[in-house]
C-alpha cells in the first residue's frame, strides 16, 4: 500500500523532510506522495514517519495502491539498488 495526502493537508512542511524515500513533494496546492516511491517506511522504520508526525492526520492508505508488506519490501530493495547506481 502506498499512502496519500488528502486535501485536509495544511502544508505544515513536517512530512516531506521525514520521508526516507523522498516520495513526498510539494504539489500545486498540497503535498503529494509518489506511490512508486512510497514503501510506508518499510525497510527504514516500523511505522510510516509522515503518518506519525502529521498534525492533522491527513495521510491515510491509498486504496488505489494496495500492496502487501512483501511488495513494499521489494519496492524498498529496488529503490535502494537504484540509489547506489
Amino acid at each position: 500500500m502506498a499512502l496519500r495526502i488528502t486535501d485536509e493537508c495544511i502544508n505544515c512542511d513536517v512530512c516531506e523532510p521525514e520521508c526516507p524515500n523522498q516520495a513526498i513533494t510539494l504539489g500545486q496546492e498540497i503535498y503529494e506522495i509518489d506511490p512508486d516511491k512510497c514503501t510506508e517506511c518499510v525497510g527504514h522504520f516500523d511505522e510510516p514517519q509522515c503518518v506519525q508526525l502529521c498534525p492533522v492526520s491527513c495521510i491515510p492508505v491509498d486504496p488505489q495502491h494496495v500492496e502487501s508488506r512483501e511488495t513494499l519490501w521489494q519496492k524498498f530493495q529496488r529503490l535502494q539498488a537504484a540509489t547506489k547506481v
